[in-house]
């Protein structure tokens, strides 16, 4: 079932979402929730896509960078975003455990802020510790654009927009970040 996206101003986007007991967990409702997530990901479309954004403080994302998603975009952009396939995760009570101290900066978007774009700079690296859809502890290790929409994903759960962290002047409609923005965007 396809949920409904909140959209920056509604309240339940600025809390520090709770985490989630092993009852809850390994639930009916929170499986429900995963694939209804997985769905309005996809249709949206996105590569992430955090519990609080469907209305539900609670520390739970999942993320899935496809395939299909990558296909139409230029070798020199994939290449300087360091961007590749992720297979779908869910990340359950996460927690950035180490942070590398390089950052770099490209447009970013969300499915919060619906028709705009800003430059965001972001850690490369990230190592984070999460629990999995069936609560067994997990870590993952992420670079360039993994990292990017991990990072984007856990800031949700702490009640952070990417509009927190962006360079303001950057900040554009999609409209003309496509007509001035795109072609320069693999240059960030």
């Amino acid at each position: 079932m396809r949920l409904k996206i909140l959209q920056a101003g509604d309240p339940v986007l600025r809390e520090p979402a709770r985490p989630l007991d092993t009852q809850e967990i390994v639930s009916d409702t929170l499986k429900r929730l995963i694939q209804d997530m997985r769905e309005t990901m996809y249709d949206a479309p996105g590569v992430g896509l955090a519990a609080p954004q469907v209305g539900l403080a609670i520390q739970l994302a999942v993320i899935e960078d496809r395939d299909e998603l990558l296909r139409n975009l230029p070798t020199d952009e994939l290449a300087a975003k360091e961007r590749r396939s992720v297979p779908f995760q869910v990340l359950i009570n996460p927690k950035i455990v180490r942070s590398g101290q390089k950052h770099i900066e490209f447009h970013e978007g969300c499915l919060s802020l619906a028709g705009f774009q800003a430059v965001v700079p972001r850690a490369r690296e990230v190592a984070v510790e999460y629990l999995d859809e069936e609560g067994r502890p997990r870590s993952l290790e992420a670079s360039g654009w993994y990292a990017r929409i991990v990072q984007h994903e856990i800031d949700h759960l702490n009640g952070i927009l990417y509009i927190d962290r962006m360079h303001s002047r950057s900040f554009t409609s999609l409209d003309n970040w496509n007509r001035f923005w795109k072609p320069q965007s693999a240059a960030r």
